[in-house]
């Protein structure tokens, strides 16, 4: 795939600096107006900041991987010109290194047994199984977070946010059928990646206070979190690739990327969806990152 070298744009400055950047998409599907503003998001903060930005294929739920989409989207982020630095990290081939990291966890009585089910559990996970801890069988792993104060960060975009430890609950790490869940997926490779600046969707928002602990309880922390608005439906329905939102790579690459830019808060001028997309990423840099960003909401336009 193109996607293991940089290429950069005229924008794009070689001073190397500690910036590391991601975009990880899962391969349930092509890619959609929504993936592609985070990955543009992401590639745009990251070349701005004269930093590396780095692909990751969050491909752990099997049953739900779709035959051939991995391939899609890096073709289409290769249209795109929103090449990668670096090899592509696949989180189905890193099960060993999320159970040494769960093994940690629980020697510093970090990580507890859980049995308890969705329909036990509604709603904020109430530490029923942290309390009482179930007897053998099979059981999901929990992180115990840390009870003592709010969860207080800057957000790059967001702003000051402030999370109450009550309202979250214990995140599942390691689920029933012994496969490492997202929350603490996404921590042990952020830090094998080297990843300094996370630029994602708000509906991650409320995942960072988990991850941040996560990270800290396995000497991973600092990462500088930014959260850009959601893409929605006219609705306010989450635009996603279970709903069948329209594929990116079904555009020419110069309407998709001004389409994205647009959900960002750009203004693109008129025609520059007729230019290559190397030029379009160049405009886009010079007014990195909009003013009118934060609290922006960002509803799916029409193709």
């Amino acid at each position: 795939m193109k996607n293991s070298t940089a290429t950069g744009t005229t924008a794009t400055a070689d001073r190397p600096t500690g910036y590391r950047g991601r975009f990880a998409p899962s391969p349930t599907g092509l890619l959609h107006q929504g993936s592609l503003v985070a990955a543009l998001a992401s590639w745009l903060d990251a070349r701005r900041h004269h930093g590396q930005w780095l692909l990751r294929i969050e491909d752990l739920d099997a049953p739900r991987n779709v035959p051939g989409a991995e391939e899609a989207i890096l073709r289409t982020l290769d249209s795109l010109g929103l090449t990668a630095d670096g090899a592509i990290l696949r989180q189905s081939q890193r099960q060993a290194l999320y159970r040494d990291a769960l093994d940690t966890l629980h020697r510093a009585q970090l990580a507890y047994r859980c049995t308890c089910s969705r329909s036990d559990a509604p709603g904020v996970y109430s530490g029923r199984c942290r309390q009482h801890p179930p007897g053998p069988g099979p059981a999901a792993w929990r992180f115990a977070m840390n009870p003592a104060g709010p969860v207080e960060f800057v957000d790059g975009i967001q702003g000051r946010c402030r999370f109450e430890i009550g309202l979250l609950g214990d995140p599942v790490i390691f689920r029933r059928d012994e496969v490492a869940a997202y929350q603490l997926a996404v921590v042990v490779d952020d830090a094998a990646q080297g990843i300094t600046h996370v630029v994602r969707g708000a509906d991650l928002l409320d995942s960072t206070p988990w991850q941040q602990q996560i990270g800290a309880a396995l000497g991973a922390s600092g990462i500088i979190y930014a959260h850009v608005p959601v893409v929605t439906e006219p609705d306010g329905a989450k635009l996603a690739k279970s709903l069948r939102a329209p594929a990116v790579a079904n555009l020419p690459p110069g309407q998709a990327l001004t389409l994205a830019l647009r959900l960002l808060g750009h203004e693109p001028p008129g025609g520059l969806e007729h230019e290559a997309p190397l030029h379009i990423l160049d405009w886009a840099l010079a007014g990195w990152p909009p003013r009118c960003l934060q609290g922006r909401k960002a509803v799916a336009l029409p193709t």
